[in-house]
């Protein structure tokens, strides 16, 4: 059994030619896709890097571990206190451990647990390499490495690679000497100047006005990168900038591809590709960034190519969080799911060719706002509902509803007109609080830690100088407006 995990950073499924696009941006991973199992509707439970990635190594929600944030008490696992052994909970539970048992040589090329401080993520790993740059290298920087590894291990049975590249990030920063391979494409067809004005218009950090924060970015050596979205053809710049880090992630992905041909063994390893996280363009008024419980950000692309199961390629459109297909990972390879997890393996219905999802979902947001998104199917179209503590400094309501059948990329709140699905949503959100509270090894509630430490982390301070910019830019009432709603922040 080999296993190779390619784990994309901030990628989106839409910005990917197998899951529907109109850019070349993915033909590498396009051809995974053609004999691999393409997920329509996989969710991570805890955006953005820190919890989502805990959350999966884990195989529990950011609610039971502790980790929905990135600074904070929120940023570190609950402690095991005295139930702890010799050894912690994450040896003794998580996913690569639990690998590791089944008999796989566990392995990575990633810089994630230095760029986190993430230390508890290495867990069962037998090894480690580290690009050494503290996080955002480029593939050019990553991939080498793993290569390196196939030639060296490649023919060997029984291991799993994760290889964690991160090119569609931001600062969007593939070499020049690649140019724009999509100078000639048009944008997606939602992103209109009707669109990019109401934007230009909106508010908060990483918005049209201030796409790289909270205020207008130097971005004199980032030339993908502009400083504002104030025409279209800075829209597209911006655009352009996302799926050339795609494009040049799918360029390596390629390579990864073609040490295991040279190796012998592509047609007989297993191949994931997936990520942490997906990105808004736009949604929200936010560019580039993870902010939010929503599709834009927690819907994330994932695709299983197995040889001899998944030949010839299907789609699976049930609701699935991402730790459920690590939990399949682990009945597949004969291991036994651990009983504290929250990840559901569907070995059986993948095995048959069949689909076997849950309900509803649930999302968490605790780093750019304290948000729970609520994702269920009701008459034959597909909802979410937002419930935010903390706006995050953005145009974000206590409760929206959006119908993402007709409305994918979230334009029209439907919570006034449909309060019946308002609160069928909100009766999912109780029940899952219920469950993961009779489940929890605490009587904490991280989101609400976040709240108590002074909300989410990366907005910490920074509010009282963008209300002043706020007002020089003309925006006085989007100033007015979040100093009602924050007045302990201003």
């Amino acid at each position: 059994m080999r296993i190779l995990f390619i784990d994309i950073d901030t990628l989106r499924p839409d910005h990917l030619g197998c899951y529907g696009y109109h850019r070349n941006t993915s033909p590498n991973i396009d051809r995974i896709a053609e004999n691999a199992v393409r997920f329509e509707n996989t969710y991570v439970t805890d955006a953005p890097c820190l919890p989502s990635r805990t959350a999966l190594w884990s195989g529990r929600h950011g609610f039971r571990t502790g980790v929905v944030g990135h600074m904070g008490s929120s940023a570190d696992p609950f402690n095991d206190g005295c139930p702890r052994g010799f050894r912690d909970s994450y040896d003794a539970t998580s996913w690569m451990s639990t690998l590791r048992r089944a008999g796989l040589y566990t392995a990575t090329v990633s810089p994630f647990g230095e760029r986190h401080a993430a230390w508890e993520w290495y867990a069962g790993y037998r090894e480690m390499i580290n690009p050494g740059k503290g996080g955002l290298e480029r593939s050019d920087e990553v991939v080498p490495a793993a290569i390196d590894w196939i030639e060296r291990n490649g023919t060997k049975d029984d291991w799993f690679l994760h290889v964690n590249v991160w090119d569609p990030h931001t600062p969007y920063r593939t070499p020049m000497e690649f140019g724009n391979p999509f100078e000639g494409d048009p944008l997606p067809a939602w992103m209109t100047e009707e669109m990019r004005q109401k934007a230009w218009n909106s508010f908060g950090p990483h918005s049209a006005q201030e796409p790289g924060g909270y205020d207008v970015s130097t971005t004199e050596s980032l030339p993908r990168v502009p400083d504002q979205l104030d025409s279209m053809a800075s829209v597209k710049r911006w655009i352009d900038g996302y799926d050339t880090g795609i494009w040049y992630a799918d360029l390596w992905v390629g390579r990864l591809l073609g040490a295991l041909e040279q190796a012998g063994v592509l047609d007989e390893t297993v191949i994931v590709v997936s990520s942490d996280h997906s990105e808004a363009q736009g949604e929200f008024d936010i560019w580039g960034d993870h902010q939010t419980a929503d599709q834009s950000v927690c819907r994330v692309p994932l695709l299983i190519r197995w040889p001899g199961l998944t030949n010839g390629g299907r789609v699976d459109a049930a609701l699935h969080y991402h730790f459920d297909w690590a939990a399949t990972l682990i009945e597949m390879v004969g291991g036994r799911v651990p009983e504290n997890w929250d990840g559901l393996s569907f070995a059986d219905a993948f095995r048959a060719g069949e689909e076997a999802g849950r309900d509803y979902l649930i999302t968490s947001q605790g780093a750019w706002s304290v948000q729970r998104g609520i994702r269920f199917d009701f008459e034959g179209a597909s909802y979410l509902c937002l419930r935010t503590y903390h706006d995050g400094h953005k145009a974000l309501e206590p409760v929206m509803l959006f119908n993402l059948t007709d409305d994918p990329y979230e334009q029209h709140d439907l919570s006034k007109m449909r309060p019946d699905l308002v609160d069928k949503a909100m009766g999912m959100l109780a029940d899952w609080q219920h469950e993961m509270m009779l489940k929890s090894e605490t009587n904490i509630d991280p989101l609400m830690t976040v709240l108590r430490e002074g909300g989410p982390s990366h907005t910490r301070y920074q509010l009282a100088a963008y209300l002043e910019r706020l007002k020089a830019t003309g925006r006085v009432h989007h100033a007015e407006r979040l100093a009602r709603i924050h007045p302990d922040e201003v």
